[in-house]
């Protein structure tokens, strides 16, 4: 919550990089902009995958305070299920130029951590991190519970002085041969040295992205002119963050998408046509429409069903963002199905049901339509889709 924010902003602001602190952060979910594996099916299209995702100033804040702050050394988290044998379940704060463009992820080592349990991991591993403290900086090793406990050294982290690091790989990436299931396209923006990924759509010269067709490995990513960035991703339509690229949510679902054009086009007004428009629209007469005829940058992201002849206009969020929030945090979830549950009780006891699964419960939401934790499309039925 904002209090733990808050104390965690003035411990690392309290105990500067310069007079030799080293923090060391460990929390369930990673922050947005590790730049750690995720779990495309889930994490990305679901919007559960970074710490406080939800809330989009805080889920900024933390990859702000490891930038700003480089007493922060190390941060390790859970989440998602995965063992540690793929090579970037560790990321480092620096590369070698030569292999890519600058992470910005401060002085810090982010390292995800699996799980001891059989039942709860998504790829088989039963893993546990074990960090080694030495002369130079530390080492992150993992601990394999299906080998007895035997400990691998994944990676050596050097101090570099109290404001940088060094990590340096123990193993190549042991999960190579499952790495087409794992594997998330992430957009690349390049910096100085390294141009934008091959996937990055530039705007022609009337300010426009040319329609485009759209397939299950189209790879392609752009920036809004309000700086939101669009992708694709497995067919799908994906929104991520402007400042790491981190997959944030998703827009438009591959059911929808798949097989349809998409682009972007100029819908910036002038002052009298704004005017015009929005007295013919019922409820809207006299609106205000300067801000409006003053952004000639306005967009809108459009979708063409050749098949029907239809477009459709990807809209906002109120707030400017494009991810839909169609599932909620799942502590709201967890206590929508106990809400269930006990109503389940309730009924089997007034209506004298043998048992309360004959009880039939149904819920009530505003936008939302099931407790589930998986949103997978985002079509309407007659309307956008067959």
């Amino acid at each position: 919550d904002q209090e733990q924010i808050d104390w965690f902003e003035n411990l690392v602001k309290t105990h500067p990089a310069e007079e030799g602190w080293k923090v060391f952060v460990f929390t369930h979910a990673p922050p947005n902009g590790s730049g750690l594996r995720v779990l495309q099916e889930n994490h990305v299209v679901n919007g559960c995958c970074w710490l406080n995702h939800s809330n989009e100033k805080q889920c900024k804040k933390f990859i702000e305070l490891v930038r700003e702050h480089r007493c922060i050394k190390a941060w390790f988290s859970g989440h998602f299920h995965l063992g540690q044998d793929y090579q970037d379940s560790i990321t480092f704060p620096t590369i070698d130029p030569k292999d890519g463009p600058y992470p910005n992820r401060g002085s810090c080592v982010f390292a995800q951590t699996s799980v001891m349990r059989a039942g709860t991991s998504r790829d088989g591993r039963q893993q546990s991190r074990l960090i080694r403290g030495n002369k130079n900086g530390f080492e992150i090793c993992t601990v394999d519970h299906q080998k007895d406990g035997k400990i691998r050294l994944d990676a050596t982290i050097s101090y570099k002085g109290d404001t940088n690091e060094v990590g340096v790989y123990a193993h190549e990436d042991e999960a190579y041969d499952h790495d087409s299931y794992f594997k998330v396209y992430a957009p690349c923006a390049g910096d100085k040295l390294h141009p934008p990924d091959d996937g990055f759509r530039r705007y022609n010269s009337d300010g426009n992205i040319e329609p485009f067709d759209i397939e299950a490995d189209t790879v392609a990513w752009w920036y809004m002119s309000c700086g939101r960035a669009l992708g694709m991703l497995n067919g799908n339509l994906i929104e991520y963050d402007s400042s790491t690229l981190a997959p944030l949510g998703l827009v438009v679902g591959a059911d929808e998408l798949v097989g349809k054009k998409i682009g972007v086009i100029n819908s910036g007004l002038d002052a009298d046509t704004c005017e015009m428009m929005m007295d013919e629209v019922e409820g809207m007469e006299g609106a205000d429409c300067a801000a409006l005829a003053g952004d000639l940058r306005e967009q809108a992201v459009v979708l063409l069903d050749k098949k029907t002849m239809q477009v459709t206009v990807v809209q906002p969020n109120e707030d400017g963002s494009y991810w839909r929030k169609i599932v909620r945090n799942k502590m709201v979830r967890m206590k929508e199905v106990r809400r269930v549950k006990a109503a389940k009780i309730w009924a089997a006891d007034l209506l004298g049901l043998e048992d309360d699964s004959e009880a039939k419960v149904v819920s009530s939401w505003g936008p939302y339509t099931t407790t589930s934790g998986t949103a997978k499309k985002t079509s309407v039925p007659g309307l956008t889709a067959p």
